[in-house]
């Protein structure tokens, strides 16, 4: 085991946090306030916002949507350019920051702001940015990732880089009261497929980052088998588990298999699909798929997340306990978003997958097209 780790968000976690905005960026920055719909405005976070920014020089970006797009935020690079901010703050779930972290980014270089994810440019500097969080499930609050799509030709792509890493988060569960129950669902699924990716690979003997993920895993099986009976603790521990599945400690070290993203971003851009639900509908045909590979790791999570006994059949009984954990919360493992032909929806994700160089994924770089495709063969109705 060899790593660096190093986490510098600072967290600001707990009810009525958000006040502690006003001492966490300099008086003398112009400050660019980037958030979504009207969804704040009606549960009083966009007011504490105001509150917290009184005397602050501060200017706003809203209608950053659900899968952020370079022709939105764009908009929003501009402002930056133009009014010379010196400090973005996104107010949102995972789509806003990441989207703000490709505007911090975007607004200190010349050319189009694309390259960042095409990988043209490599990102060399940076606006300071922070976060309000309001929607917990990505870790985007802490973490140096972030994904962005390109409307005009149906792409999204990550990037990733310690210059857009959030200055400090701010995590107040109450946030969470007005949330549809779908968002929640979707941060729920969310977080545990991230912590799946860094968890489902091959033994590593890494003690540590494997007990911390099951029980991480425990926590959202928990937090999902009690769907119904939200209270403050359920909120604290879904915001709390989401952050944790992703600001990078459970994947120091050990080797990761981020291949459900990678084709549940294709399923996503194509064809709508929550991004959550679209890992849903990936990843248990692709465990399937590399069942093999993943054996030794799907025993262990079924014994330690799931509480399964030892038997021949326990990889597979593992899969369908996380196929049946999603049914739980009514969420498909299988994508019908495509309409009837299947093998023109296949041939369209493969060729995604192909055009954006997605050649050699999983933990072995041995899920080629070949095994992108068998896996969307059973993912697809």
């Amino acid at each position: 085991m060899k790593f660096s780790y190093v986490n510098p968000t600072l967290i600001q976690f707990g009810q009525q946090q958000i006040a502690s905005l006003t001492d966490l960026i300099a008086k003398d920055q112009k400050v660019l306030v980037v958030y979504g719909g009207g969804s704040i405005k009606k549960n009083g976070v966009y007011d504490q916002v105001v509150a917290a920014l009184e005397g602050f020089d501060w200017v706003e970006f809203s209608g950053v949507g659900a899968n952020p797009t370079v022709e939105v935020l764009d908009q929003a690079v501009n402002i930056c350019k133009e009014q010379d901010i010196d400090f973005v703050l996104g107010v949102g779930g995972g789509s806003v920051i990441d989207g703000v972290k490709y505007v911090a980014a975007a607004a200190l270089y010349d050319g189009e702001g694309w390259d960042i994810l095409t990988g043209k440019y490599k990102i060399t500097k940076a606006l300071p940015l922070g976060a309000v969080l309001t929607l917990p499930a990505t870790g985007s609050e802490s973490n140096q990732n972030s994904v962005v799509s390109k409307e005009a030709t149906q792409q999204k792509l990550p990037f990733a880089s310690p210059e857009v890493l959030p200055k400090f988060a701010i995590m107040d569960p109450d946030v969470m009261k007005t949330l549809p129950q779908r968002q929640l669902v979707n941060g729920l699924v969310d977080a545990w497929v991230h912590t799946c990716e860094q968890y489902l690979t091959f033994p590593q003997n890494a003690l540590v980052q494997e007990g911390y993920a099951e029980a991480l895993l425990r926590t959202l099986k928990t937090l999902g088998d009690n769907f119904e009976n939200q209270d403050d603790a359920w909120r604290a521990n879904l915001m709390w588990a989401a952050n944790q599945a992703l600001n990078g400690l459970i994947g120091s070290g050990v080797s990761q298999d981020w291949a459900t993203h990678m084709i549940g971003h294709e399923l996503t851009a194509a064809y709508g699909v929550d991004h959550a639900r679209s890992l849903a509908i990936v990843q248990p045909s692709l465990l399937r798929n590399q069942f093999d590979v993943k054996k030794a790791k799907l025993e262990q999570m079924g014994k330690n997340v799931f509480g399964l006994a030892q038997s021949d059949d326990l990889a597979e009984q593992t899969i369908q306990a996380i196929e049946a954990f999603y049914h739980s919360l009514d969420v498909a493992t299988q994508l019908t978003e495509h309409g009837d032909d299947k093998a023109a929806a296949i041939d369209n994700i493969i060729g995604k997958l192909e055009a954006h160089g997605m050649l050699a994924l999983g933990e072995n770089q041995a899920i080629t097209l070949k095994e992108s495709r068998e896996i969307l063969e059973q993912a697809v109705a």
